[in-house]
């Protein structure tokens, strides 16, 4: 071959090698996120957005579906926030509900509570990772009842965020929030038939009660393809709103708690002997604690450390002190003498009733619903008991079925845009005008739901197992029975 082909061939060569060079040098620049990006992103962490750039170039041109630098990546102090809050939510089952419920009953019954407790939280948490977090939040299915099981066994749960629910939380955080909801709420209704259900059959009962009511009902007001979340599913039948439990939580324990008293039955001597609490000092704790914890209940429901979490901080902690007093109020002029029983559930009514408008409403919003929580209440736990003779032995109906009711009715009345713009999305149409009419729709579902299937769980296992200990062993004291052990030693 000639010298000078060789020369036009090695030049060829080095041409088509540089070309090779630029071009991949230019698709890597078009891959890393350009510096307008990654502000988007910083602006989008700020404000709890969408990580995903819309930008305009230097021709004016929308880019979109361009993804900055923070894609994928937890925020720091969103993350803290939720797991903060996570830890808030814990506590207020352990020891927080443990106490209030503990100091109402009995002393021979005080660790029958505090170990249902803590037996449904161990119990819940393993069917949250088997199956009943991917129940919830999975999306497999496209049910808008039930989610799918692509999250079994927290597979696929990584610190990475799952943006079908939040953009800067990590899923694996995001999880643990959404599991201390899931111990919570059958633990509600141990107060309902204190005193007198055994403790297998408390755990064999919330085991059932989690698949058929629990995982469901959650699915359907917070899943992405949820039959009534109405905020992000534009597809659901019934656009309800429910920030951060009234129906999922209160109602679904509080109205099942109901349904599983009348089943079982007065505790033995019922209006016979005096059943006073054995401690309302351990009360009173108990109360303290669950309204710390409920700031992460209520804010950490925002998902973030953001605007709309610091109007949930505020709005909870309005509608707790007024409702206290509302209830005390009333106590005083009915019976001449405000008690620190009454003072407790009023706080805890509050905090119930502003559960599911916590992030919708304002802060003059927030006094009325707790005037309204510290009132109709305390009605049903001092008038309506009375009038139909069931045995709600803590008042967890009168408290939580009544109260989350309550509540999200008037989520419907008052909630507006200018706390939440999230209700923009889809209910532009409804906030102000008629969305009080889906709450209705969701708080029919609910009541569906939750009775139905308590009394066909309560009925099956009390054919299968029976429901209530022997006379005698109801005599003694549940401590002694189930657990053979006593709460005080003298």
């Amino acid at each position: 071959m000639k010298l000078s082909s060789l020369i036009r061939l090695g030049t060829q060569a080095l041409c088509l090698g540089a070309i090779s060079w630029v071009v991949a040098a230019n698709a890597a620049a078009a891959q890393e996120p350009s510096l307008e990006q990654r502000i988007a992103g910083l602006e989008a962490y700020l404000g709890n957005g969408d990580p995903t750039a819309t930008l305009k170039n230097d021709a004016g041109e929308i880019r979109k579906g361009l993804t900055t630098a923070s894609v994928g990546i937890p925020g720091p102090a969103h993350n803290v926030w939720l797991m903060v809050s996570t830890a808030l939510v814990l506590f207020m089952t352990l020891p927080g509900l443990a106490l209030f419920y503990g100091g109402l009953v009995r002393s021979k019954n005080v660790l029958s509570v505090l170990a249902q407790c803590l037996g449904i939280a161990g119990l819940v948490t393993i069917l949250w990772w088997a199956a009943g977090y991917s129940l919830v939040f999975g999306k497999n299915l496209a049910s808008p009842v039930i989610g799918g099981l692509e999250f079994a066994f927290f597979q696929g749960v990584t610190s990475a965020p799952n943006t079908d629910y939040a953009f800067w939380i990590s899923q694996n955080v995001f999880s643990m929030f959404q599991l201390t909801f899931a111990i919570i709420t059958p633990a509600l209704i141990v107060g309902a038939i204190a005193e007198r259900m055994k403790f297998s059959a408390v755990l064999l009962f919330v085991g059932a009660w989690m698949f058929i009511v629990y995982f469901p009902l959650a699915h359907m007001v917070w899943g992405s393809t949820g039959l009534m979340n109405g905020v992000w599913n534009a597809d659901a039948a019934i656009k309800s709103i429910d920030f951060a439990g009234g129906t999922v939580v209160h109602m679904s324990s509080g109205w099942s708690a109901l349904v599983l008293a009348i089943i079982l039955g007065p505790r033995m001597g019922l209006g016979k002997e005096a059943m006073p609490p054995h401690s309302m000092v351990l009360c009173m704790v108990g109360t303290a604690i669950l309204w710390v914890g409920w700031y992460g209940f209520n804010a950490g429901s925002a998902l973030a450390a953001d605007v709309v979490a610091a109007n949930a901080f505020c709005t909870t902690t309005l509608a707790a002190g007024v409702a206290a007093f509302a209830w005390a109020v009333a106590e005083y002029f009915d019976k001449g003498k405000a008690s620190v029983l009454g003072l407790c559930s009023g706080v805890v009514a509050g905090l119930v009733t502003i559960t599911p408008a916590a992030g919708f409403v304002t802060s003059g919003s927030a006094v009325l619903i707790g005037i309204a929580a510290g009132i109709v209440p305390w009605f049903f736990c001092t008038r309506v008991k009375k009038w139909f003779k069931y045995d709600d032995a803590l008042d967890t109906f009168g408290v939580h079925a009544v109260g989350g009711t309550l509540g999200a009715l008037l989520t419907g009345v008052f909630a507006t845009t200018e706390v939440n713009g999230a209700l923009s999305t889809n209910l532009a149409n409804l906030v102000g005008k008629d969305l009080y009419v889906e709450q209705l729709k969701a708080i029919a579902v609910t009541l569906v739901l939750s009775i139905v299937g308590t009394a066909v769980i309560a009925h099956v296992i009390k054919s299968l197992l029976g429901l209530r200990p022997t006379p005698e062993a109801e005599r003694e004291g549940l401590d002694v029975n189930d657990h053979e052990e006593k709460g005080y030693i003298y």
